[in-house]
């Protein structure tokens, strides 16, 4: 059988950097949006509660419907890449409506905010279930596919990095000391990054794998795969525990700095404050786990490593608990945290795909698009969830937001809620994530067996590309 190409390190930056342009959206949603409606534009957060809650319904209709759509599309460039040409422009104009910061009253502010939402998060669906699926077709071994995911989350870890590293000077540069003005000029920046950003992604990809099996399917069939697709029902579920976790404690930072460590906005290392400087530090750490993973994977199968890199994260989160409070604590316990998910979030994606192969293995139908966006509702499912509890957490607790004339100090029971919300709600998921992960069932033999098998298949329609390699 034919010895397929090793993907170009120009084609895995490339594949790589539309998750830098994605996480300079998502990344900055997931840390500051959060405390961009509670403190900045003055919404309840109870409110934001329930309008992160409900708005993630509707993706449970989009987001596999997106991925059926694009499985079912077909041009001279490929069913996946045309999406990230055709909606780039709509995901960055709706990112920067998200923060234009209306002054519609307490109740116009709400509705605006569900309008918002929802619409910034269908754009994110529309292009990133394409961009992902498209790891299941760009190259048909799992190695290779292994290595571009370790290239997307390396620069997606970069594009947090930048997110973390910079929003807060930033938002202070540009806003003059107005930080609603300042979010708003600052999502700008990002959203003209991101364009570009996946304008390489889609210039310097290609799709060499199509289905083995050409045919009309029926959509209820391939649903019917995907859901008798156990190892993917486990990572689905997986996954949205893993983000809640992590978004979770994301989402926490600022006010775990501000009102239990009760550190000022003095810069502390070159242009950060402490609340930039524990998540930029966390951001190295999830890019170093990404880095070392496929190192790990050499030596162990990946799902042990997940199981371990999920109880590592709710370990140092435990510590961070039961020691005192204390800025340097914080900082490392972060670290390891996203350490951890660094690894957890660069095996995720590269099992999904191998849950793609296996579903096409056993149905003889190519379905990535429906397998990846079905996964990244679970994604979106958990991120909104993830700060939904922070927001229900503070309403329960008492916290009062300084727009509202409430003193910078919080009560007793107040700051005991951020630190629940900070260390013991994500741990309790990433633990559970542990839980799930153990019913997986795709392991390196049958992988092997898969790919020989596929490998053969496709060499008789020959449908690999050579050329395009």
């Amino acid at each position: 059988m034919t010895t397929y190409p090793p993907l170009s390190v120009r084609e895995k930056v490339a594949y790589g950097l539309g998750d830098m342009a994605s996480n300079l959206y998502n990344g900055f949603f997931g840390i500051f949006l959060l405390y961009y409606y509670t403190d900045v534009w003055g919404i309840h957060p109870g409110h934001a509660a329930l309008m992160f809650l409900v708005t993630r319904w509707v993706d449970a209709i989009t987001d596999p419907a997106m991925g059926l759509i694009a499985d079912r599309t077909n041009t001279k460039w490929g069913k996946y890449r045309p999406y990230i040409l055709w909606t780039i422009i709509p995901y960055a104009l709706l990112g920067y409506l998200l923060f234009l910061g209306p002054d519609l009253g307490d109740t116009g502010k709400v509705i605006y905010a569900y309008v918002t939402y929802s619409l910034v998060m269908l754009a994110y669906t529309a292009i990133n279930v394409p961009y992902s699926a498209l790891l299941a077709v760009i190259h048909p071994d799992s190695a290779e596919r292994t290595k571009a995911t370790q290239y997307r989350f390396v620069l997606a870890s970069l594009g947090s990095i930048v997110v973390g590293a910079g929003t807060k000077p930033l938002v202070d540069a540009l806003g003059g000391g107005d930080e609603l003005t300042g979010f708003r000029l600052t999502i700008v920046l990002f959203a003209i990054l991101s364009v570009i950003l996946f304008l390489i992604t889609f210039a310097f990809t290609r799709e060499r794998i199509a289905p083995a099996k050409q045919e009309n399917a029926k959509i209820k069939d391939d649903l019917g795969v995907l859901i008798r697709n156990i190892s993917w029902v486990v990572l689905a579920v997986a996954s949205v525990l893993i983000v809640i976790g992590l978004i979770g404690r994301l989402s926490s930072v600022a006010f775990y700095v501000k009102y239990v460590l009760e550190l000022s906005d003095e810069k502390r290392l070159w242009w950060m404050d402490s609340t930039s400087l524990i998540i930029t530090a966390g951001f190295v750490g999830q890019l170093v786990g990404a880095l070392v993973t496929p190192l790990l994977v050499r030596k162990s199968d990946k799902k042990t490593l997940l199981i371990a890199a999920c109880c590592l994260a709710a370990t140092a989160l435990l510590f961070n608990y039961f020691l005192p409070a204390s800025f340097v604590v914080a900082l490392v316990a972060h670290v390891i945290v996203m350490l951890g998910f660094g690894i957890m979030i660069t095996l995720l994606f590269a099992m999904y795909t191998d849950c793609s192969e296996y579903g096409e293995w056993v149905s003889g139908k190519n379905s990535a698009g429906l397998t990846v966006s079905a996964s990244m509702f679970a994604l979106k499912f958990g991120s909104a969830i993830g700060v939904a509890i922070p927001s229900a957490i503070l309403a329960v607790f008492g916290f009062k937001s300084p727009i509202d004339g409430a003193a910078q100090v919080q009560t007793g029971e107040a700051v005991g809620g951020i630190v629940m919300m900070f260390n013991i709600v994500p741990g309790a998921f990433f633990l559970a994530a542990a839980a799930f992960i153990w019913f997986y069932r795709i392991d390196r033999k049958l992988l092997s067996l898969i790919e020989t098998e596929m490998r053969a298949r496709r060499e008789g329609a020959a449908l690999f590309d050579p050329a395009a390699a």
